[in-house]
């Protein structure tokens, strides 16, 4: 009987281990926010000649946008350190509001940033995942790394990419899938 015991503890203790794991990986990994999810589009971001990332943006809705759930995936072709990624989001998401953000405000976003965020390099990845009317969630290279539970803020983020004051219009469009060329009659 003690045997018996002791072994059905060690089994429990197996099974609990395991679905502790699995359960953890399930939280980390940003497809399980997305049931459904499909590639909508994707964008290569160089500047001044130079591969910064390629943007991919994933929805299970037919057309994206900022009133949808969506998972936008960077992945870096340079390195760069946080800070610089952290300040220029904050200047573009300022440039398309439109006016300054109050002092308070933009310490809470530069921090919620500054714990989402690594210094990257080649092959490193951040995906952040748009939850509209909630929030949004951060993963670094498949982990979480920041769950922001402030709906302007993941507007104002996500709207450097998607709002259409966004900088790199043709970026935009590739990403929500939307086809600009125009029908000139020529046969492909």
């Amino acid at each position: 009987m003690i045997r018996s015991f002791a072994f059905r503890k060690s089994l429990m203790g197996c099974i609990v281990g395991m679905l502790a794991l699995y359960c953890a990986q399930a939280l980390s990994d940003w497809r399980a926010s997305l049931p459904g999810a499909r590639l909508v589009g994707q964008a290569d971001f160089t500047w001044y000649g130079f591969e910064v990332y390629q943007a991919r943006l994933w929805s299970a809705a037919l057309r994206p946008g900022l009133e949808t759930t969506f998972a936008l995936e960077l992945d870096y072709r340079r390195s760069i350190n946080k800070q610089t990624l952290v300040e220029t989001s904050l200047d573009e998401m300022q440039r398309i509001i439109g006016a300054p953000l109050e002092a308070g405000r933009l310490d809470a976003w530069r921090g919620h940033m500054n714990r989402a965020f690594v210094d990257v390099k080649p092959g490193s990845r951040i995906t952040g995942v748009f939850l509209p009317g909630w929030g949004c969630r951060f993963y670094v290279n498949e982990q979480l790394s920041h769950v922001v539970a402030d709906p302007a803020f993941a507007q104002a983020f996500f709207a450097i990419w998607l709002d259409p004051d966004t900088r790199d219009k043709k970026s935009r469009n590739q990403l929500l899938g939307v086809n600009t060329s125009r029908n000139t009659g020529d046969k492909p």
